[in-house]
C-alpha cells in the first residue's frame, strides 16, 4: 500500500513541476492595472475570418490589435477605493494600437497594456 501511494505522489509531483517550469509566462507579473497580452499573428487573424470576406493586407509592419490575456495585475486604488481588474486570463481582447509596451520573454514578443487601453473583450 505504501509503495503505490509513494508512486502516485511522485507522479503528481512530476506533473506539477513540469507545468510550472514549462510555462514561461510565470516569469513576468503585471503590476497595478496592467495586463500581459500575447498578440495574435496575421495567420491567426486570417483563420478567425470564417465568414468568407477577404481582407486586404494593410502592410507587414503593422502589429496586431487583438490578443490573448496571459496575466493580469491586482488592480489599483482610485479615489481611496480599490478597483480590481475586470479582464481575466484567457480572454481574447481588442486593444489600442498605440497604448502598449513591447516586452520580450524568452524571445517571444508580448505586450504590457494598461487596462484602460483595452477596448473590448471578444466572445
Amino acid at each position: 500500500m505504501k509503495k503505490t501511494k509513494q508512486k502516485k505522489n511522485l507522479k503528481i509531483r512530476a506533473k506539477i513541476s513540469t507545468k510550472t517550469t514549462s510555462n514561461t509566462y510565470n516569469k513576468i507579473a503585471p503590476l497595478g492595472s496592467r495586463v500581459l497580452i500575447k498578440p495574435f499573428t496575421k495567420e491567426e487573424l486570417m483563420k478567425k475570418n470564417s465568414f468568407g470576406i477577404i481582407l486586404p493586407e494593410s502592410g507587414s509592419k503593422e502589429k496586431s490589435e487583438q490578443g490573448m490575456v496571459l496575466a493580469v495585475g491586482t488592480g489599483e486604488y482610485q479615489d481611496g477605493k480599490f478597483v480590481p481588474i475586470t479582464v481575466k486570463v484567457g480572454q481574447k481582447v481588442v486593444f489600442s494600437k498605440y497604448g502598449y509596451e513591447d516586452v520580450s520573454v524568452d524571445g517571444e514578443e508580448l505586450y504590457l497594456i494598461k487596462e484602460e487601453n483595452i477596448l473590448a473583450v471578444l466572445k
